[in-house]
């Protein structure tokens, strides 16, 4: 059974990964703090993103692009004129809507068109007051550059991170010397100033983006949409993800964005929301480098050496999000069992365990000293700092060792090391699995390569 999002929302605050950005001053809205345990989960997210994306890859590289950039990149976009979503507003208890959203619930396809009557039966769903006209309502945070706040000095916060990707396509292409098809990815924080965000990290103002966008000549585009679409889908399930919680969805032709040819979606399973966008898969054709060629008067064609052939690159993208796929993990791993850590205080309890991929686990091995003995407590602390310049570790000497196992179960650590009486004597440790809780006893000498071998299986 999938947890709630109030459970979940209870559990990352209580274990240290999620909290209420600015609390003490009664939150700000779908705002978030990363504790110590989910920057460790949502790094180790990035990493691996980075890893399948560009480490193992040659014909992709990375790219950390500002998050200011000049008001005519978004412009040339469409962002400043077309990145809206349609807003209404109660005239009785002044909430604010998605007009498309309140469609979509009705079962109706959103249609904003002059003259159109599809919301003319829609009422408030709060409190069944009447609703205000559609209106446009631009995402984009604006701010002001230099001293002086006026039209003229107006920049935004972006609100993704594939435009910075697209204006530096011939400075990757002439300077690492690419040639067709490659790509550039690169993860950042963009921000959208949401109608209606909400469901903890699922849709923020401010959130991180992983994207990779993958130039290819015209004619190869949708073979490498399909062969994306399948990475992104297989990058999910090889990190753990469980199949029947995942699912593609394409786009019609109504929801398609005003760039993309085709678009189509990994989806996740979120607990009262349904299957929900985790990574988007769009071929955008020419139309973002076509338009950054008119806006800045430069010429951005690509030169086939063997034909001499010169035209605009179509681009492939994924865009998958950094906080919604830490969350989908979170929930995908998190499970109630029945009491088995051995801690007596939790009998007839449910005891959480978070499988979670011993890859993305935010602490790979735990120290556990059996007793606070001087002689255990140096072994262990010597143990801990011989494994610390590969693997994060957690050293935990207080409550009984079923406590400290269950403790560590509701983390997602996948090795507890006990040190006990004997380790003094034989020099070997008892080794915990957190999935099969099989104990084994490895020598110390042994244990760095023991448990960087269990970690690779």
């Amino acid at each position: 059974m999938s947890p709630t999002f109030e459970t979940i929302v209870s559990y990352a605050k209580r274990r240290g990964f999620i909290f209420q950005s600015s609390e003490i001053y009664g939150g700000l809205s779908s705002c978030y703090d990363y504790g110590p345990l989910g920057v460790e989960l949502k790094n180790n997210v990035k990493r691996a993103w980075w890893k399948a994306m560009i480490q193992e890859r040659d014909d992709v590289v990375g790219l950390d692009s500002a998050i200011l950039m000049h008001p005519r990149v978004w412009e040339a976009s469409g962002h400043v004129e077309g990145f809206t979503d349609p807003l209404v507003d109660c005239k009785d208890c002044k909430k604010r809507w998605r007009a498309d959203h309140l469609l979509e619930a009705k079962g109706i396809k959103p249609d904003f068109r002059p003259g159109s009557q599809t919301m003319q039966d829609i009422h408030c769903p709060e409190c069944g007051g009447a609703l205000t006209e559609v209106r446009k309502f631009n995402l984009m945070f604006r701010t002001f550059m230099g001293a002086v706040e006026d039209s003229a000095s107006q920049i935004y916060l972006r609100p993704e991170t594939a435009q910075g990707t697209y204006v530096n396509f011939l400075n990757v292409a002439q300077s690492m010397r690419k040639k067709l098809p490659f790509g550039i990815a690169q993860v950042g924080k963009a921000f959208r100033n949401e109608i209606t965000p909400g469901h903890f990290t699922f849709r923020t103002r401010e959130f991180e983006q992983m994207e990779m966008q993958y130039f290819v000549y015209p004619e190869q585009a949708p073979a490498f949409f399909d062969e994306w679409k399948q990475r992104r889908m297989d990058w999910y399930l090889r990190l753990g993800m469980k199949k029947n919680a995942l699912r593609f969805r394409a786009h019609e032709s109504h929801e398609l964005a005003h760039y993309a040819r085709a678009a189509e979606d990994v989806e996740f399973n979120y607990p009262e929301l349904g299957f929900k966008e985790l990574a988007g898969i769009h071929n955008r054709g020419d139309w973002d480098l076509s338009r950054h060629e008119k806006y800045s008067s430069q010429d951005l064609h690509y030169t086939d050496q063997a034909s001499g052939q010169k035209f605009v690159p179509f681009i492939v993208e994924t865009a998958d999000g950094a906080d919604r796929a830490t969350l989908a993990f979170l929930m995908n791993a998190y499970e109630e069992v029945e009491t088995r850590s051995g801690d007596e205080d939790a009998k007839h309890e449910k005891e959480i365990v978070l499988r979670i991929h011993k890859s993305l686990a935010p602490i790979k091995v735990a120290i556990l000293p059996l007793s606070k003995k001087e002689s255990l407590q140096s072994m262990a602390r010597d143990i801990q700092t011989s494994l610390w310049s590969d693997l994060m570790t957690q050293y935990d000497e207080t409550g009984s060792i079923g406590k400290r196992y269950r403790r560590q179960d509701e983390i997602g650590t996948p090795y507890c090391v006990t040190v006990d009486f004997e380790s003094v004597e034989d020099k070997s440790v008892t080794v915990r699995d957190r999935d099969s809780m099989k104990q084994e006893r490895v020598g110390i000498s042994e244990l760095a390569g023991y448990i960087h071998e269990q970690l690779r299986a």
